[in-house]
């Protein structure tokens, strides 16, 4: 313990208090010796920078309790490098720290916010790291709390535009196994899915076209 707080340039005191808040996870023991390793070291220097950004150890201790009931990323991906690469091939995972996550969305990263997070499978834990399944959709997020709107907000619609792009993504996987091979379907829908992507953008085009052009006549 000392060795620790001595690496994390903190008191011995200090760590005891994270302990007793449970910032902290427990070490290995071997009878009667605590081993801490560079986990724990990590754990402290998030704690530290999460304070110098503002935040609260009450909320520092919300966010690990989120963190450490949420998913990782094996079961976020799928079993194996393979399954990651298969389900999302055309998403650049993001690794980043808690201290990252902060920065892209200042004052937003409650508790609330990580659990909707998690649960919808945009973020997912890798020891002491965060990993965001898109770099797309993280970049639209910050850009849409940076303009204003609440991160719950923009969970939220992301919630809802998930339900309508599976639906419209079933509407075009029972067209291509309607007309083409069943025994093929899964290639073909691979092969013919950038056409499916330009309908949806098509659309979503001239749908935010002609709600502009209400707004107008409004």
């Amino acid at each position: 313990m000392e060795e620790l707080a001595r690496e994390a340039g903190i008191t011995v005191r200090t760590l005891r208090f994270y302990r007793e808040r449970k910032l902290l996870p427990p070490p290995r023991r071997e009878g009667r010796i605590a081993w801490y390793d560079d986990h724990h070291l990590a754990r402290l220097r998030t704690i530290a920078a999460l304070l110098e950004r503002g935040h609260t150890l009450t909320g520092i201790a919300d966010l690990t309790a989120t963190f450490e009931s949420g998913r990782d990323v094996g079961e976020l991906f799928g079993v194996g490098e393979d399954a990651a690469s298969a389900t999302w091939s055309e998403e650049t995972p993001v690794r980043l720290t808690p201290e990252d996550l902060a920065d892209h969305f200042a004052g937003e990263v409650t508790a609330e916010n990580l659990a909707t997070a998690l649960d919808l499978g945009y973020l997912a834990t890798d020891g002491e790291e965060i990993v965001h399944v898109s770099r797309r959709l993280l970049d639209v997020s910050a850009a849409l709390v940076r303009e204003g709107v609440p991160l719950a907000a923009v969970l939220q619609a992301g919630r809802e535009v998930r339900e309508h792009t599976t639906a419209m993504a079933g509407i075009f996987a029972t067209m291509v196994r309607s007309h083409l091979d069943e025994d093929t379907a899964g290639a073909s829908l691979q092969r013919l899915r950038p056409l499916a992507k330009s309908v949806v953008e098509a659309e979503l085009s001239m749908a935010l076209d002609r709600l502009i052009r209400a707004e107008k006549d409004v």
